[in-house]
């Protein structure tokens, strides 16, 4: 069976710690655990021995397994996301929300949500009645707070990871199983970096690329500008030239006595 090891968080609230081990059957407080105590390293029947039920902790185990065979149909009505990316930057010492949400086209009711680290540390456990109801905490590492709600428009389940440190760098899994949908699971992933300090972006190639664009299309239409104005001199030009020439044959018929000039009369009647 897999170990993992006790890591130097404060334990869960309202859950048996490390410090209990040999009252529930460990050989040694500092056998393998987890946040929750030996569960891990007892396993089902560890925990008969130590006086402790099975069923009570069976919501608090590990990741649960894929959904079988028999919600395969229905899987995809159940939808847990994490927002448009997922990752996540905090610096050292500071809160940092960590988002998720999740969407059921039937509804749910006894929802059971879990966030994990690293896929196998629990920190936060939840139950949801109904949609008209909160969710009421099961469990989770008391520098968790959770900020969602479900009774609104959106089912938010999203917890705030209160003053990180560089070891909680990783991953963090939101999953969702609804028995509503037989008993349906869905989960999505967010990735928190922790740093000592942001280091602001550099922009001078992104100003640069948009100063060159916009010189373009600043060009381009003073290009555009500059052909109408003489595209309109000339065309003034070319109709002032027409009325000249017009203006010019008239004047030469009548000085020459054309047919159809001014200086063309008949001759007066003999008496």
């Amino acid at each position: 069976m897999a170990e993992s090891r006790c890591l130097p968080h404060a334990p869960w609230e309202g859950i048996p710690t490390a410090a209990d081990a040999p009252a529930r059957g460990c050989t040694s407080a500092a056998e393998p655990c987890s946040r929750l105590g030996c569960i891990t390293a007892l396993g089902r029947t560890g925990l008969h021995q130590a006086g402790l039920r099975t069923s009570a902790v069976s919501s608090l185990s590990l990741p649960l397994s894929p959904p079988g065979l028999h919600v395969f149909a229905i899987a995809f009505a159940l939808e847990v996301s994490v927002g448009k990316t997922n990752t996540v930057m905090a610096l050292n010492n500071s809160n940092v929300l960590l988002p998720c949400t999740f969407t059921t086209c039937i509804g749910f009711q006894d929802l059971v949500f879990t966030w994990y680290f690293n896929s196998t540390e629990m920190i936060y456990h939840g139950k949801i009645k109904s949609k008209a109801s909160e969710p009421f905490l099961v469990g989770r590492n008391p520098r968790v707070e959770f900020v969602g709600s479900t009774t609104g428009k959106d089912n938010n389940i999203s917890i705030v990871l209160k003053n990180v440190e560089f070891s909680d760098a990783g991953k963090y899994t939101c999953h969702v199983r609804n028995p509503k949908e037989k008993n349906a699971q869905h989960n999505a992933t967010i990735f928190l970096t922790v740093v000592q300090q942001m280091v602001e972006a550099d922009n001078t190639v992104t100003l640069i690329i948009v100063g060159v664009v916009g010189g373009l299309i600043g060009l381009l239409i003073l290009f555009m500008l500059i052909k109408r104005v003489v595209l309109f001199i000339i065309k003034k030009t070319q109709d002032g030239k027409k009325e000249c020439l017009v203006s010019s044959s008239g004047n030469d018929n009548t000085e020459n006595g054309l047919a159809g000039s001014k200086a063309e009369q008949k001759a007066p009647p003999k008496a």
